[in-house]
This record gives structure tokens, sequence and C-alpha cells, in this order.
């Protein structure tokens, strides 16, 4: 009898065997996915965190840039005034252009 592990002298070995190939099946479907999964939310939260830093630093350098610049040839509060009228002269034209691009794409 091939099932029997008092005759069979491999019986420990391939009921070993068949117990690891079965855990290593069952991990390859659950684990190795939740590890992916969970990766990528870690590193997409990190990357969205860092872009949101980013894009904030980079908007207080613009309205100080723009600010020190109408600065020299305007008084202290027209340079703040026509800062915030330039940017948002600037993000209203970039959001008409993306506006306008927005269907071309699918087309």
């Amino acid at each position: 009898m091939p099932g029997n592990p008092l005759t069979d002298p491999n019986w420990a070995a391939t009921t070993t065997e068949t117990i690891v190939r079965i855990v290593d099946a069952v991990r390859q479907q659950t684990t190795t996915k939740v590890v992916y999964a969970a990766r990528g939310l870690v590193f997409g939260i990190i990357v969205f965190l860092l872009s949101a830093i980013a894009v904030v630093i980079v908007m207080i350098g613009l309205i100080r840039g723009f600010t020190e610049l109408f600065d020299l040839f305007l008084p202290r509060p027209k340079a703040v005034y026509w800062t915030y009228f330039t940017l948002g002269l600037l993000f209203s034209i970039a959001g008409l252009v993306l506006f306008r691009l927005r269907n071309s794409a699918t087309s």
C-alpha cells in the first residue's frame, strides 16, 4: 500500500512536499497579491503627498517671485494685486487650453 506510512519509506518526504506545494500555491494566490496592492497603495500615498507639497512650494515661489518683480516698479499693494491678476490669468488660460484639449485625445 503506497499510502501506508508503515510500509512506504518515502511517505514523510512525499507528504511534506505536498503540504509545502499546497501552502506555496495558497500564498502565491493570496499573500503576494496583497503585498503588491499594499506596496502600490503606500507608494501612491507617498507620491501624492510629495506632489502636493511640491505644488504648494511652487505656488509660494511663483507668488513671491511675481510680487517681487512687480514691486520693482509698482507700490507694494498694487504689486500684490497685479501678482494675483497675472497668476489668475495664466491659470485661467491654462485651464481653457486643457478644457479644449479634453475631447481631442478621445477622438
